[in-house]
């Protein structure tokens, strides 16, 4: 939650010196995001790549634990034989 929080107060600052500059943003919302997810999916194209220069096969479960993540933000969930962590007192 925090790096989200991170994110948004960043975005934020950098609004404000956009209006402070008198500038418009240098993007649409909708094309700015349509660029960062491409940025998202062009950044594992360098494992796929280095994956299959290696001669290495891809498979659904390597994408779902390497790149998937990545993409999503969203953390694999640990293997069923693993027990869950310990909460922190």
């Amino acid at each position: 939650m925090k790096i989200y929080l991170v994110s948004i107060c960043a975005g934020a600052l950098v609004g404000c010196i956009y209006g402070l500059l008198g500038v418009r943003s240098p993007a649409p919302p909708l094309v700015a995001l349509a660029g960062l997810l491409g940025i998202l999916l062009g950044e594992q194209l360098v494992p796929v790549g280095r994956r299959l220069l290696r001669r290495e096969p891809l498979t659904a479960a390597w994408i779902s634990e390497e790149c998937v993540p990545k993409v999503t933000g969203v953390s694999p969930a640990p293997p069923a034989d693993m027990p869950p962590p310990s909460p922190h007192p």
